[in-house]
C-alpha cells in the first residue's frame, strides 16, 4: 500500500477507557487513580462545526512513519499516530470543519475512514470545537489510603531508613480500633474503598497478626459496604511457603524492596549483623512467583545503587515483575550518609542506560506509574500524592500522621470520630500543596505530571513546599525519554499483534 493511501492509525492504552492503570505499588503516599474531572471533549452535531488541534498537543518523532503526540490535560497519555493519523491531525491547527477534512481527504481513503478518525482524535482530546479549553485537573480518589505501622521492629538496618528501630508492635486492640477509625473516616467523607498498608518496621516479622487484622479489616469491608484493598510492604526476607499461599488465600498483595543485584542491593539493604540481603530476597521473590503470587518491585535509587541499576531493571523486565523507581530521600536518619546523595548528572546519565534496557525489553504492561521518582503519568493530576488530602498513617500505638517520613509528628490518634478532618486540617506539619500553588511549577508543560514533587524532599531542601522540587532538572531531561519508552512500548505490541 502506497503511503499516499495508508489509512490512519492511532494507537493508544486500551484501559484508559475503562479504567486508568494503577500506579505500582510502593512505600510511598501516591495515589492509586487519580479521578480527573473535566468535561468530556464531545464532536459536535453540525458536520460543519470547526474543531482545532488541541492547543499545547507535543509531537515528536518516534520511529519511522510513527509519531508520538502527548497532551497535558488528557487522560490517555502519550499516544502513537502514523504519518497518515498525524496530517489529519494537522489539517486542524487552524480551526476546519469536519467536512473539509472529509473533502481534503478523499482521495487517501474511504470517508467513513476519515469519519472514524475523526471521532477517535476527538476522543483521546487531540482534536476539540473550536472555543473548547482543557480545564485543569483536579484530583479526587476513590480510596482512603492508610499506612499501619505495624511495629518497629526490622531484621534489616538499611542505610536510608528513616525509623530509629526498637521492638515496639501494634497490639491486635489497638489493630482493630486504628481498622475501626479507617473506616468511620471512609463513610463520613464518601470513599469507595480503604487501602491498608500493613507495614514497619518489618511487618513480616508478625504474619499471624497482619492475617488476624485482614479477617477485622474484611468484616468492616462488608459491614459497611466499601471496598477493601490490602498490601504487605515487605524487605523480603522471612517470607516462606506457608506464608505466601495464605497472602493468595487472603488476596493480600506483596511488595518488596529490591535496590540492586548483589553487591548494589547490599550496599543500603544490610542485615542487623552487617551481613547482605540480596540472596535471601532474591529467592524468595523467585519462590513467591513459583507459588502464583506475582509482587511490586520497589527500587530505592541512590548514588550507592545507581551504577547497576540497568542490570536491576533488567532482573525484574526478566521476570515480568511490576516495579517502581524512586530517588532517595534524606531524612534525619540518613542526612549524615553524603554516599547516598546522587548528582543530577550522574543520576540522568544512569536513569538513561537503564531506559536503553527497558527499549530492549519493553514489558506489555504500561510503565507510566513507575519511570520517574514521584511522577505519574498515569492521568493528570494536581497533587502529588494523598498526603493531607486522603492518607493517613497510624502508628503503633494508635497515633495517626500525615506522612510515614514523619510518622512521629501525629496530629490525632484511633479515638477521635473522625481522625481525617483533622488530617485535612492540619496546617503544621507536611503541607501537600496543589502544584497551581508552587513558585518555579505553574507555568511548566509538565506541572500536571509531575506537580512538583515529593513536598517533604522540597521542604528539606528549601525550607518551603510552595516550591518546584530540587529534582526539578532531572525531572525535566527524564520526561522525553519516559513518554517516548511509552510509545515505543505500544507500538511494539500493536506490530506484534498485527503480525499474527
Amino acid at each position: 500500500m502506497s503511503e499516499h493511501t495508508t489509512p490512519p492509525v492511532i494507537i493508544v492504552r486500551p484501559e484508559w477507557r475503562y479504567e486508568p492503570s494503577t500506579r505500582v505499588e510502593g512505600d510511598c503516599a501516591c495515589a492509586d487513580v487519580p479521578v480527573v474531572h473535566s468535561s468530556p471533549v464531545q464532536l459536535a452535531p453540525q458536520i460543519d462545526s470547526l474543531c482545532r488541534t488541541v492547543p499545547g498537543v507535543r509531537v515528536m518523532p518516534l520511529l519511522n512513519e510513527w509519531q508520538l503526540a502527548f497532551h497535558p490535560l488528557s487522560p490517555v497519555g502519550p499516544i502513537v499516530l502514523n504519518d497518515s493519523a498525524h496530517r489529519l491531525l494537522s489539517f486542524f491547527r487552524t480551526p476546519q470543519s469536519p467536512t473539509e477534512a472529509m473533502a481534503t481527504f478523499a482521495d487517501r481513503w474511504e470517508s467513513t475512514v476519515t469519519d472514524f478518525m475523526l471521532r477517535e482524535l476527538i476522543a483521546v482530546e487531540l482534536l476539540v470545537p473550536e472555543g473548547y479549553a482543557s480545564p485543569p485537573p483536579i484530583r479526587e480518589s476513590a480510596t482512603l489510603t492508610v499506612w499501619l505501622h505495624t511495629t518497629n521492629a526490622c531484621n534489616l538496618r538499611c542505610s536510608y531508613c528513616y525509623l530509629n528501630k526498637n521492638s515496639e508492635s501494634m497490639s491486635l486492640e489497638t489493630g482493630r480500633l486504628a481498622v475501626d477509625a479507617v473506616f468511620r473516616s471512609a463513610r463520613r467523607h464518601n470513599y469507595a474503598g480503604v487501602k491498608l498498608k500493613y507495614a514497619g518496621g518489618e511487618a513480616t516479622i508478625n504474619f499471624p497478626f497482619i492475617f488476624q487484622l485482614h479477617d477485622y479489616a474484611a468484616e468492616a469491608a462488608e459491614r459497611n459496604g466499601l471496598a477493601l484493598d490490602e498490601v504487605v510492604l515487605s524487605n523480603g526476607t522471612l517470607l516462606d511457603a506457608p506464608s505466601i499461599e495464605e497472602l493468595k488465600a487472603n488476596q493480600l498483595r506483596l511488595m518488596i524492596s529490591l535496590d540492586g543485584i548483589g553487591e548494589h542491593h547490599d550496599a543500603q539493604r544490610k542485615f542487623a549483623s552487617g551481613k547482605g540481603s540480596f540472596a535471601i530476597v532474591a529467592r524468595n521473590i523467585d519462590l513467591a512467583l513459583e507459588h502464583g503470587l506475582v509482587p511490586d518491585i520497589s527500587i530505592t535509587v541512590s548514588d550507592r545503587n545507581l551504577d547497576g541499576l540497568p542490570d536491576t531493571v533488567k532482573y525484574v523486565l526478566d521476570r515480568d515483575l511490576p516495579f517502581s523507581l524512586n530517588f532517595y530521600r534524606e531524612n534525619d536518619c540518613s542526612m549524615s550518609l553524603e554516599s547516598l546523595r546522587f548528582g543530577e548528572q550522574r543520576i540522568i546519565e544512569a536513569m538513561r542506560r537503564t531506559y536503553l534496557v527497558i527499549e530492549e525489553n519493553l514489558p506489555r504492561r504500561s510503565l507510566l506509574g513507575s519511570l520517574i521518582d514521584r511522577a505519574s503519568f498515569i492521568a493528570p493530576h494536581d497533587h502529588t500524592c494523598g498526603v493531607g488530602r486522603d492518607y493517613m498513617v497510624i502508628d503503633q500505638h494508635g497515633r495517626i500522621a500525615k506522612c510515614q517520613m514523619e510518622i512521629t509528628k501525629t496530629v490525632t490518634d484511633i479515638h477521635v470520630e473522625d481522625p481525617l478532618r483533622l488530617i485535612r486540617g492540619d496546617q503544621i506539619g507536611i503541607q501537600n500543596k496543589s502544584v497551581e500553588e508552587k513558585e518555579g511549577c505553574r507555568d511548566c508543560e509538565w506541572k500536571y505530571w509531575c506537580t512538583g514533587g515529593c513536598p517533604l524532599a522540597t521542604f528539606r531542601a528549601t525550607g518551603r513546599y510552595d516550591v518546584k522540587s530540587p529534582n526539578c532538572n532531572i525531572y525535566k531531561a527524564l520526561y522525553p525519554e519516559v513518554l517516548r519508552l511509552e510509545g515505543m512500548r505500544l507500538l511494539k505490541h500493536h506490530l506484534d499483534e498485527i503480525s499474527v
